[in-house]
């Protein structure tokens, strides 16, 4: 029995979020398994910790995410269950500039003690629309931080 079998889903996914935001990709690997399949926003496919991680530092000259909530459901297939993370990223966009209050939605699929999907959803493209002048802005908790 590998050490991430032993964790709850939630306490796998919520440590992997720890992982890579330190930031540990190459650690993070611990809790997924080798046939990862991720897609972030925008519906960019990613295998590996190590892309996202890649993905982020070419986005925000740093981010975090501030958990508010995990919630875990069971899975279609016996050993199998879908998480959901949810809560609010913070950081500083390549310029420097500071920001807090971006919402995400991360949901994972675990298999066997591994992260086998997960799926990332979160508001930096709107955002980023708003400090690019290509869309009016509009009144959202931390909208200041825009």
């Amino acid at each position: 029995m590998s050490p991430t079998q032993a964790l709850s889903p939630k306490e796998l996914v919520e440590q992997f979020l720890h992982t890579i935001m330190v930031p540990d990709p190459v650690g993070a690997r611990a809790y997924v398994a080798p046939a990862l399949r991720i897609r972030f926003t925008g519906g960019r496919e990613m295998r590996d910790p190590t892309e996202c991680s890649a993905f982020n530092k070419g986005r925000y000259a740093w981010v975090k995410k501030r958990f508010e909530q995990t919630d875990v459901a069971p899975g279609v297939n016996a050993g199998e269950a879908v998480v959901y993370n949810t809560g609010t990223l913070y950081g500083a966009w390549p310029d420097g500039t500071l920001f807090e209050g971006n919402r995400y939605v991360d949901r994972y699929l675990v298999r066997d003690g591994l992260i086998v999907q997960m799926d990332v959803w979160n508001d930096s493209a709107e955002w980023m629309l708003v400090r690019a002048g290509l869309a009016a802005p509009w009144p959202i908790v931390g909208r200041d931080a825009v």
